[in-house]
């Protein structure tokens, strides 16, 4: 039984440029996890777990290592001290609903929910909280409300419910996935095969965190093939289990992954993110507009494009198309995507470091440690690309944001999408002037 720890999510704030290098190694008494061990390692294991999810760069997480070490050491052959690289693994963060670092939860009794840890983070409070989730694990084995981990090889004992598994008939596949604007993981089964029971519960779990963290966008389902023979003879079915993946318009693909619960979910999340929408362009028009963008994401671009008497529609138009041909290659980093107009936000360009001239400029903002990097190539595809892609993997210098919050930020009109107009002056009446007089007293 296991419980995994995550450290509370949205509370902490670190560095995003930072490059670092794992901040365990074989000789500590933390064990390394990754999607290829969590499984075997956690899931499939009797003991209790504490699991930190870190980034490398995070500065919380580097203050957290020497803690968490100890923590292991006296641990050591009572509880399981573990830690995933989420910045390297990110399907595994996401798998378990890692949004900031460290991350900490419990995996015990009940494998398919993790308990979140919002204790301190000193070695002596991490030993405090597992020897306390320890007792409580042992109090219900001793009153039989714990069984431990199945595997499925031996029965079906603690089977993960299968209401998120959609079941498909050669009547409703068709109407269900091949007209679906959704992706659909489907497995072809036979109730006799060893391979498909064992599958069973990892599936199962697995269809319930995929519809939860893509919001119903990426459906498993399963097809009993010794039942439905004309599905089973249409995709060529041949051997149990065999799992394809379908989307809209496309044939037909064998899933060749894992058949662990963490392995299915990554595939789907990828699935997931290869077809979600880019994020949406939003111009700063309001105060609300930048802060939920930038609070919501762990970094936010902002572009400050040049007046529109400078560039008309067209113009302009061309730079916001550049930024979204970027955001769509960017989404599954989930940044936020702003713009706005040279002057409109003149005191957020000074925070920026931008104010004033050289426009289109561009700004990355990590707004939870209020640090930016600009760009210093050309504002196009592949000055942008090459700027976000150092971002990505942590290079690139950065500066903290003038006063070290963001600025206030005025109310403006959104952009009409039309040509700018030059100000209308007002006309003057000069009829009741007489102009030969005027001239007579200058001379």
């Amino acid at each position: 039984m296991l419980i995994a720890l995550l450290f509370f999510v949205g509370t902490v704030s670190c560095t995003l440029f930072l490059a670092v290098n794992s901040l365990y190694s074989a000789s500590d008494d933390v064990i390394e996890l990754t999607p290829t061990n969590f499984n075997k390692e956690v899931i499939q294991s009797e003991s209790l777990w504490l699991v930190e999810f870190y980034a490398p760069w995070c500065g919380h997480c580097q203050r957290l290592t020497p803690e968490w070490k100890k923590a292991a050491t006296a641990l050591k052959g009572v509880v399981k001290v573990g830690a995933v690289d989420a910045d390297k693994h990110q399907s595994l963060g996401g798998q378990y609903g890692v949004r900031g670092f460290p991350t900490i939860k419990i995996f015990g009794a009940n494998k398919n929910k993790a308990e979140d840890y919002q204790g301190g983070r000193t070695s002596d409070a991490i030993v405090d909280a597992a020897l306390s989730a320890l007792r409580s694990l042992v109090k219900e084995r001793l009153s039989g409300r714990s069984g431990g981990y199945s595997s499925g090889k031996q029965g079906r004992i603690n089977s993960p419910n299968k209401k998120d598994v959609i079941e498909l008939t050669d009547d409703s596949f068709d109407k269900n996935v091949i007209n679906s604007d959704n992706v659909w993981m489907v497995e072809f089964y036979a109730p006799w095969c060893g391979h498909c029971k064992n599958l069973e519960p990892e599936w199962a779990a697995a269809a319930t965190e995929v519809k939860e963290q893509t919001k119903g966008k990426v459906k498993l389902a399963a097809v009993d093939a010794t039942v439905n023979q004309m599905l089973a003879g249409r995709y060529g079915i041949r051997g149990f289990p065999t799992i394809k993946i379908f989307q809209k318009g496309e044939d037909p693909v064998d899933y060749d992954g894992g058949r662990t619960r963490s392995d299915i979910i990554a595939r789907a999340l990828d699935l997931f993110s290869d077809n979600a929408p880019p994020p949406e362009l939003l111009e700063i028009i309001s105060e609300d507009v930048l802060k939920s963008t930038c609070d919501a994401h762990q970094l936010c671009i902002i572009s400050v494009l040049p007046h529109i008497l400078d560039t008309g529609a067209s113009g302009r138009n061309s730079y916001l198309d550049v930024m979204l041909k970027m955001a769509e290659k960017y989404k599954k980093k989930m940044w936020g995507w702003l713009w706005t107009e040279a002057g409109s936000q003149s005191d957020l360009e000074s925070s920026l470091g931008i104010g004033g001239f050289g426009y289109p400029a561009m700004a990355a903002v990590n707004a939870r440690k209020m640090k930016f990097a600009l760009l210093k190539g050309s504002f196009s595809e592949q000055g942008i690309n090459e700027f976000l892609r150092e971002l990505s993997v942590g290079r690139g210098s950065t500066a903290p944001v003038g006063g070290g919050a963001f600025p206030k930020i005025h109310s403006v009109e959104p952009w009409d999408g039309k040509d700018g107009e030059l100000p209308v002056e007002d006309d003057i009446d000069l009829s009741d002037v007489d102009l030969d007089d005027w001239d007579k007293d200058e001379l």
